[in-house]
Protein backbone atom coordinates (compact mmCIF):
# COMPACT_ATOMS: atom_id res chain seq x y z
CA UNK A 1 0.00 0.00 0.00
CA UNK A 2 1.31 3.37 -0.95
CA UNK A 3 1.34 6.08 1.68
CA UNK A 4 -0.74 9.18 1.12
CA UNK A 5 -0.66 12.55 2.84
CA UNK A 6 -2.70 12.61 6.03
CA UNK A 7 -5.94 14.47 5.35
CA UNK A 8 -5.92 13.75 1.62
CA UNK A 9 -8.94 12.26 -0.12
CA UNK A 10 -8.70 8.68 -1.26
CA UNK A 11 -10.92 6.05 -2.79
CA UNK A 12 -12.13 3.69 -0.07
CA UNK A 13 -11.87 0.02 -1.01
CA UNK A 14 -13.58 -2.23 1.50
CA UNK A 15 -13.09 -5.93 1.91
CA UNK A 16 -15.98 -8.41 1.75
CA UNK A 17 -18.64 -8.28 4.43
CA UNK A 18 -18.16 -11.05 6.97
CA UNK A 19 -21.19 -10.66 9.18
CA UNK A 20 -24.83 -10.48 8.11
CA UNK A 21 -26.24 -7.05 8.83
CA UNK A 22 -29.60 -7.47 7.10
CA UNK A 23 -31.77 -7.46 10.22
CA UNK A 24 -34.95 -5.41 9.94
CA UNK A 25 -36.13 -2.74 12.39
CA UNK A 26 -38.71 -3.78 14.93
CA UNK A 27 -42.08 -2.37 13.75
CA UNK A 28 -42.49 -0.82 17.20
CA UNK A 29 -39.64 1.53 16.43
CA UNK A 30 -41.07 2.90 13.19
CA UNK A 31 -42.93 5.63 15.06
CA UNK A 32 -39.59 6.83 16.37
CA UNK A 33 -38.59 7.76 12.84
CA UNK A 34 -41.24 10.48 12.69
CA UNK A 35 -39.22 12.49 15.23
CA UNK A 36 -36.31 12.54 12.79
CA UNK A 37 -37.97 14.56 10.04
CA UNK A 38 -35.98 17.69 10.81
CA UNK A 39 -32.72 15.74 10.64
CA UNK A 40 -33.69 13.85 7.52
CA UNK A 41 -34.21 17.08 5.60
CA UNK A 42 -30.43 17.26 5.41
CA UNK A 43 -29.57 13.56 5.68
CA UNK A 44 -30.19 11.88 2.34
CA UNK A 45 -28.09 14.16 0.21
CA UNK A 46 -24.63 13.65 -1.12
CA UNK A 47 -21.97 14.10 1.55
CA UNK A 48 -19.16 14.82 -0.88
CA UNK A 49 -18.99 16.78 -4.11
CA UNK A 50 -15.47 17.97 -4.76
CA UNK A 51 -14.04 14.66 -5.90
CA UNK A 52 -16.69 12.01 -5.28
CA UNK A 53 -14.20 10.42 -2.93
CA UNK A 54 -14.09 9.63 0.77
CA UNK A 55 -12.30 12.12 3.00
CA UNK A 56 -9.66 10.36 5.04
CA UNK A 57 -10.50 12.09 8.31
CA UNK A 58 -13.33 9.74 9.25
CA UNK A 59 -11.52 6.73 7.88
CA UNK A 60 -8.29 7.02 9.80
CA UNK A 61 -9.76 5.48 12.94
CA UNK A 62 -10.34 2.27 11.01
CA UNK A 63 -13.42 0.97 9.26
CA UNK A 64 -16.36 -0.79 10.78
CA UNK A 65 -15.38 -4.02 12.52
CA UNK A 66 -17.43 -6.06 10.04
CA UNK A 67 -14.90 -5.32 7.28
CA UNK A 68 -11.34 -6.03 6.39
CA UNK A 69 -8.99 -3.06 6.90
CA UNK A 70 -9.40 -0.30 4.33
CA UNK A 71 -6.80 -0.34 1.61
CA UNK A 72 -5.33 3.02 2.47
CA UNK A 73 -2.42 4.30 4.49
CA UNK A 74 -1.71 7.70 5.95
CA UNK A 75 0.93 9.25 8.16
CA UNK A 76 0.54 12.63 9.89
CA UNK A 77 2.63 15.39 8.36
CA UNK A 78 4.95 16.24 11.25
CA UNK A 79 6.74 19.03 9.40
CA UNK A 80 3.43 20.73 8.64
CA UNK A 81 2.18 20.38 12.23
CA UNK A 82 5.41 21.93 13.52
CA UNK A 83 4.66 25.18 11.66
CA UNK A 84 2.31 26.14 14.51
CA UNK A 85 4.34 25.94 17.70
CA UNK A 86 2.72 26.84 21.01
CA UNK A 87 3.87 26.18 24.56
CA UNK A 88 1.38 24.25 26.66
CA UNK A 89 -1.11 26.39 28.55
CA UNK A 90 -1.30 25.45 32.26
CA UNK A 91 1.07 22.53 31.76
CA UNK A 92 0.52 21.16 35.29
CA UNK A 93 -3.26 20.68 34.94
CA UNK A 94 -3.94 16.90 35.28
CA UNK A 95 -5.52 15.32 32.20
CA UNK A 96 -7.05 11.96 31.40
CA UNK A 97 -7.38 11.52 27.65
CA UNK A 98 -10.39 9.18 27.29
CA UNK A 99 -10.24 8.63 23.54
CA UNK A 100 -7.27 7.69 21.38
CA UNK A 101 -6.23 4.87 19.09
CA UNK A 102 -3.14 2.73 18.51
CA UNK A 103 -2.12 0.94 15.32
CA UNK A 104 0.85 -0.26 13.31
CA UNK A 105 -0.06 -0.37 9.64
CA UNK A 106 1.99 -0.11 6.47
CA UNK A 107 3.13 3.50 6.20
CA UNK A 108 1.05 4.49 9.22
CA UNK A 109 2.29 3.87 12.75
CA UNK A 110 0.78 5.25 15.94
CA UNK A 111 2.04 3.30 18.90
CA UNK A 112 3.14 3.95 22.49
CA UNK A 113 6.16 6.01 21.50
CA UNK A 114 4.24 8.27 19.11
CA UNK A 115 1.47 8.88 21.63
CA UNK A 116 3.91 9.71 24.41
CA UNK A 117 5.70 12.15 22.11
CA UNK A 118 2.40 13.90 21.38
CA UNK A 119 1.34 14.13 25.03
CA UNK A 120 4.63 15.28 26.53
CA UNK A 121 3.82 19.02 26.76
CA UNK A 122 0.67 18.47 28.82
CA UNK A 123 0.24 16.65 32.14
CA UNK A 124 -1.53 13.59 30.76
CA UNK A 125 -1.80 11.18 33.67
CA UNK A 126 -3.52 8.28 31.91
CA UNK A 127 -5.51 7.42 28.80
CA UNK A 128 -8.32 5.25 27.48
CA UNK A 129 -7.87 3.30 24.25
CA UNK A 130 -10.89 3.05 21.94
CA UNK A 131 -11.23 0.35 19.31
CA UNK A 132 -10.03 1.03 15.76
CA UNK A 133 -9.96 -2.40 14.05
CA UNK A 134 -6.33 -2.86 15.04
CA UNK A 135 -4.47 -6.18 15.32
CA UNK A 136 -7.44 -8.51 14.99
CA UNK A 137 -6.64 -12.21 15.18
CA UNK A 138 -5.92 -13.73 11.79
CA UNK A 139 -7.74 -16.99 12.46
CA UNK A 140 -10.26 -18.61 14.74
CA UNK A 141 -14.00 -17.92 14.97
CA UNK A 142 -14.86 -14.76 13.07
CA UNK A 143 -16.75 -13.12 15.91
CA UNK A 144 -13.79 -13.63 18.29
CA UNK A 145 -11.11 -12.12 16.08
CA UNK A 146 -11.79 -8.67 17.55
CA UNK A 147 -10.31 -9.94 20.83
CA UNK A 148 -6.87 -9.70 19.24
CA UNK A 149 -7.12 -5.93 19.49
CA UNK A 150 -7.64 -6.07 23.26
CA UNK A 151 -4.75 -8.51 23.62
CA UNK A 152 -2.55 -6.14 21.65
CA UNK A 153 -3.49 -3.06 23.71
CA UNK A 154 -3.14 -4.99 26.95
CA UNK A 155 0.49 -5.56 25.99
CA UNK A 156 1.04 -1.87 25.24
CA UNK A 157 -0.59 -0.94 28.55
CA UNK A 158 1.69 -3.35 30.39
CA UNK A 159 4.74 -1.69 28.80
CA UNK A 160 3.50 1.69 29.94
CA UNK A 161 2.71 0.43 33.44
CA UNK A 162 6.33 -0.70 33.84
CA UNK A 163 7.32 2.93 34.36
CA UNK A 164 10.15 2.67 31.85
CA UNK A 165 8.37 5.06 29.48
CA UNK A 166 7.62 7.86 31.92
CA UNK A 167 4.86 8.74 34.33
CA UNK A 168 1.95 8.72 31.87
CA UNK A 169 -0.01 5.49 32.00
CA UNK A 170 -1.36 4.56 28.58
CA UNK A 171 -4.57 2.55 28.17
CA UNK A 172 -5.51 2.12 31.81
CA UNK A 173 -8.94 1.68 30.27
CA UNK A 174 -9.69 -0.29 27.10
CA UNK A 175 -12.80 -0.08 24.92
CA UNK A 176 -13.00 -2.94 22.47
CA UNK A 177 -15.28 -4.12 19.72
CA UNK A 178 -18.06 -6.70 19.57
CA UNK A 179 -20.76 -7.26 16.99
CA UNK A 180 -23.87 -6.66 19.07
CA UNK A 181 -26.07 -7.81 16.18
CA UNK A 182 -25.05 -11.33 17.18
CA UNK A 183 -27.74 -11.01 19.82
CA UNK A 184 -27.34 -13.57 22.60
CA UNK A 185 -24.39 -15.07 20.72
CA UNK A 186 -22.32 -12.00 21.65
CA UNK A 187 -21.97 -13.24 25.24
CA UNK A 188 -18.85 -15.39 24.58
CA UNK A 189 -17.28 -12.42 22.78
CA UNK A 190 -17.85 -10.11 25.75
CA UNK A 191 -16.47 -12.72 28.13
CA UNK A 192 -13.40 -13.25 25.94
CA UNK A 193 -12.78 -9.50 25.81
CA UNK A 194 -12.94 -9.22 29.59
CA UNK A 195 -10.67 -12.26 29.99
CA UNK A 196 -8.11 -10.67 27.64
CA UNK A 197 -7.80 -7.66 29.97
CA UNK A 198 -9.70 -8.21 33.22
CA UNK A 199 -8.26 -5.16 34.93
CA UNK A 200 -8.67 -2.73 32.01
CA UNK A 201 -11.55 -3.73 29.72
CA UNK A 202 -14.35 -1.25 30.28
CA UNK A 203 -16.73 -1.13 27.34
CA UNK A 204 -17.71 -1.76 23.73
CA UNK A 205 -17.96 0.37 20.65
CA UNK A 206 -20.07 -0.95 17.78
CA UNK A 207 -19.96 1.93 15.33
CA UNK A 208 -23.32 3.17 14.07
CA UNK A 209 -22.10 6.02 11.86
CA UNK A 210 -24.26 5.17 8.87
CA UNK A 211 -23.66 6.70 5.46
CA UNK A 212 -24.19 6.04 1.79
CA UNK A 213 -22.17 6.82 -1.33
CA UNK A 214 -20.23 8.85 -1.94
CA UNK A 215 -19.42 9.24 1.75
CA UNK A 216 -18.28 5.62 1.58
CA UNK A 217 -17.40 3.55 -1.44
CA UNK A 218 -20.36 1.29 -0.74
CA UNK A 219 -23.49 1.88 1.27
CA UNK A 220 -22.98 1.01 4.94
CA UNK A 221 -24.31 -2.55 5.30
CA UNK A 222 -27.29 -3.28 7.46
CA UNK A 223 -30.10 -1.06 8.60
CA UNK A 224 -29.64 2.67 8.52
CA UNK A 225 -31.03 2.82 12.05
CA UNK A 226 -28.76 0.15 13.52
CA UNK A 227 -29.36 1.26 17.11
CA UNK A 228 -33.06 0.45 16.70
CA UNK A 229 -32.42 -3.02 15.27
CA UNK A 230 -33.87 -5.79 17.50
CA UNK A 231 -30.89 -8.12 17.09
CA UNK A 232 -28.51 -5.30 18.01
CA UNK A 233 -30.60 -4.45 21.05
CA UNK A 234 -30.65 -8.05 22.21
CA UNK A 235 -26.86 -8.07 22.12
CA UNK A 236 -26.74 -4.63 23.72
CA UNK A 237 -28.85 -5.86 26.63
CA UNK A 238 -25.94 -8.04 27.79
CA UNK A 239 -23.62 -5.07 28.40
CA UNK A 240 -25.27 -4.27 31.73
CA UNK A 241 -24.77 -7.87 32.90
CA UNK A 242 -21.02 -7.38 32.68
CA UNK A 243 -20.93 -3.76 33.81
CA UNK A 244 -19.76 -2.57 30.40
CA UNK A 245 -20.40 0.86 28.88
CA UNK A 246 -21.28 1.63 25.27
CA UNK A 247 -19.54 4.17 23.03
CA UNK A 248 -22.18 5.93 20.93
CA UNK A 249 -20.58 6.92 17.61
CA UNK A 250 -23.10 8.28 15.10
CA UNK A 251 -23.26 11.17 12.69
CA UNK A 252 -25.46 14.12 13.67
CA UNK A 253 -28.22 12.74 11.46
CA UNK A 254 -28.78 9.80 13.83
CA UNK A 255 -28.35 11.23 17.32
CA UNK A 256 -32.05 10.66 18.00
CA UNK A 257 -31.49 6.90 17.58
CA UNK A 258 -28.91 7.05 20.36
CA UNK A 259 -31.36 8.91 22.60
CA UNK A 260 -33.94 6.20 22.00
CA UNK A 261 -31.39 3.54 22.95
CA UNK A 262 -30.48 5.42 26.12
CA UNK A 263 -34.11 5.63 27.16
CA UNK A 264 -34.76 1.96 26.52
CA UNK A 265 -31.73 0.83 28.54
CA UNK A 266 -31.38 3.40 31.35
CA UNK A 267 -29.03 1.22 33.38
CA UNK A 268 -26.34 1.06 30.68
CA UNK A 269 -23.89 3.94 30.49
CA UNK A 270 -23.50 5.50 27.03
CA UNK A 271 -20.51 7.67 26.15
CA UNK A 272 -21.49 10.06 23.36
CA UNK A 273 -18.57 10.24 20.89
CA UNK A 274 -17.34 13.28 18.95
CA UNK A 275 -20.42 15.49 19.53
CA UNK A 276 -22.38 13.19 17.25
CA UNK A 277 -20.21 13.86 14.21
CA UNK A 278 -21.64 17.09 12.77
CA UNK A 279 -21.03 16.92 9.02
CA UNK A 280 -19.63 20.03 7.37
CA UNK A 281 -18.60 18.99 3.87
CA UNK A 282 -20.43 18.87 0.55
CA UNK A 283 -23.40 19.29 0.45
CA UNK A 284 -23.21 20.51 4.06
CA UNK A 285 -20.43 22.96 3.24
CA UNK A 286 -21.51 26.55 3.88
CA UNK A 287 -24.58 25.23 5.75
CA UNK A 288 -23.11 25.33 9.25
CA UNK A 289 -26.03 27.26 10.74
CA UNK A 290 -28.52 24.76 9.34
CA UNK A 291 -26.58 21.78 10.66
CA UNK A 292 -26.11 23.47 14.03
CA UNK A 293 -29.85 24.20 14.28
CA UNK A 294 -30.71 20.55 13.56
CA UNK A 295 -27.99 19.24 15.88
CA UNK A 296 -28.99 21.26 18.96
CA UNK A 297 -32.43 19.74 19.70
CA UNK A 298 -31.10 16.24 19.07
CA UNK A 299 -28.30 16.80 21.61
CA UNK A 300 -30.75 18.36 24.08
CA UNK A 301 -32.98 15.29 23.87
CA UNK A 302 -30.02 12.96 24.34
CA UNK A 303 -28.77 14.92 27.35
CA UNK A 304 -32.07 14.37 29.16
CA UNK A 305 -30.95 10.78 29.75
CA UNK A 306 -28.78 10.71 32.85
CA UNK A 307 -27.06 7.50 31.75
CA UNK A 308 -25.38 9.43 28.89
CA UNK A 309 -22.07 11.24 29.31
CA UNK A 310 -20.32 13.16 26.56
CA UNK A 311 -16.86 13.30 25.06
CA UNK A 312 -16.11 16.86 24.02
CA UNK A 313 -13.78 16.87 21.03
CA UNK A 314 -13.23 14.76 17.94
CA UNK A 315 -14.57 17.36 15.50
CA UNK A 316 -11.33 18.27 13.71
CA UNK A 317 -11.82 15.51 11.13
CA UNK A 318 -12.20 16.18 7.42
CA UNK A 319 -15.88 15.21 7.62
CA UNK A 320 -16.50 18.12 9.99
CA UNK A 321 -15.67 20.53 7.22
CA UNK A 322 -13.21 22.98 8.72
CA UNK A 323 -10.59 22.27 6.09
CA UNK A 324 -7.67 22.79 8.47
CA UNK A 325 -5.65 20.16 6.60
CA UNK A 326 -5.82 22.29 3.44
CA UNK A 327 -4.24 25.36 5.05
CA UNK A 328 -0.64 26.36 4.53
CA UNK A 329 -0.20 26.31 8.30
CA UNK A 330 -2.10 24.43 11.02
CA UNK A 331 -4.54 26.39 13.18
CA UNK A 332 -3.58 27.98 16.47
CA UNK A 333 -5.51 27.19 19.63
CA UNK A 334 -7.20 30.58 19.36
CA UNK A 335 -8.43 29.71 15.88
CA UNK A 336 -9.79 26.42 17.16
CA UNK A 337 -11.59 28.19 20.01
CA UNK A 338 -13.20 30.64 17.59
CA UNK A 339 -14.33 27.85 15.25
CA UNK A 340 -15.55 25.37 17.87
CA UNK A 341 -16.82 27.40 20.80
CA UNK A 342 -20.53 27.33 19.86
CA UNK A 343 -20.56 23.53 19.66
CA UNK A 344 -18.63 23.04 22.89
CA UNK A 345 -20.54 25.65 24.88
CA UNK A 346 -23.80 23.95 23.98
CA UNK A 347 -22.42 20.62 25.19
CA UNK A 348 -21.43 22.19 28.52
CA UNK A 349 -24.89 23.74 28.81
CA UNK A 350 -26.76 20.51 28.13
CA UNK A 351 -24.61 17.94 29.92
CA UNK A 352 -22.87 19.99 32.61
CA UNK A 353 -19.19 19.61 33.55
CA UNK A 354 -19.78 16.43 35.58
CA UNK A 355 -21.00 14.63 32.45
CA UNK A 356 -18.39 16.02 30.04
CA UNK A 357 -14.85 14.85 29.34
CA UNK A 358 -12.44 16.33 26.82
CA UNK A 359 -10.98 13.91 24.27
CA UNK A 360 -8.14 14.03 21.75
CA UNK A 361 -9.35 11.48 19.18
CA UNK A 362 -5.69 11.11 18.20
CA UNK A 363 -4.23 10.37 15.79
CA UNK A 364 -7.37 11.02 13.74
CA UNK A 365 -7.65 14.69 14.73
CA UNK A 366 -3.90 15.00 14.24
CA UNK A 367 -4.65 15.59 10.57
CA UNK A 368 -5.69 19.10 11.62
CA UNK A 369 -3.56 20.20 14.58
CA UNK A 370 -1.01 19.11 17.15
CA UNK A 371 -1.88 17.57 20.50
CA UNK A 372 -0.49 20.59 22.33
CA UNK A 373 -2.62 23.04 20.34
CA UNK A 374 -5.74 20.89 20.71
CA UNK A 375 -5.56 20.78 24.52
CA UNK A 376 -4.57 24.46 24.72
CA UNK A 377 -7.92 25.10 23.03
CA UNK A 378 -9.78 23.14 25.72
CA UNK A 379 -8.00 25.00 28.49
CA UNK A 380 -8.76 28.40 26.96
CA UNK A 381 -12.40 27.42 26.49
CA UNK A 382 -12.88 26.73 30.19
CA UNK A 383 -11.22 29.66 31.95
CA UNK A 384 -14.61 30.85 33.26
CA UNK A 385 -15.37 27.54 34.98
CA UNK A 386 -14.53 26.77 38.60
CA UNK A 387 -11.55 24.61 39.54
CA UNK A 388 -13.85 21.70 40.38
CA UNK A 389 -15.72 21.99 37.09
CA UNK A 390 -12.50 22.07 35.12
CA UNK A 391 -11.13 19.10 37.07
CA UNK A 392 -14.26 17.17 36.09
CA UNK A 393 -13.95 17.90 32.38
CA UNK A 394 -10.20 17.32 32.14
CA UNK A 395 -9.86 14.40 34.52
CA UNK A 396 -12.49 13.35 37.04
CA UNK A 397 -15.44 12.51 34.76
CA UNK A 398 -13.29 10.14 32.74
CA UNK A 399 -11.90 8.53 35.90
CA UNK A 400 -15.40 7.96 37.27
CA UNK A 401 -17.06 6.74 34.08
CA UNK A 402 -14.26 4.36 33.08
CA UNK A 403 -13.50 3.32 36.68
CA UNK A 404 -9.83 4.17 36.30
CA UNK A 405 -7.13 3.91 39.01
CA UNK A 406 -5.67 6.92 40.78
CA UNK A 407 -2.41 7.74 38.98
Amino acid sequence: MAAVAFGATVNLELGPCKIDHNGACDPKTFSNLERRNNMNEITRRRFFGRTGQYALGGLAAGILPQFLPAQVSAQPRQNWLALTNEPAVEPELPIIDPHHHLWDRPGNRYMLEELLEDTREHNVRQTVFVECSSMYRSDGPEELRVVGETEFVQGVAAKSASGQYGETRIATGIVGSADLQLGDRVVPVLEAQIAASPQRFRGVRHRAAWAEPPVVARRTPGPEHLLLDPDFRQGYSHLRTYGLSFEGWVYHTHITDLADLAGTFPDTTIIFNHLGGPIGIEPYADRRDEVFAAWKPAVAELAKHQNVVAKVGGIQMVVNGYGWHEMDQPPTSDQLVAANRDWYDYMFEQFGPDRCMFESNFPVDKLSCSYTVLWNQFKKLTTAFSDDERAAMFHDTAMRVYRLPHV
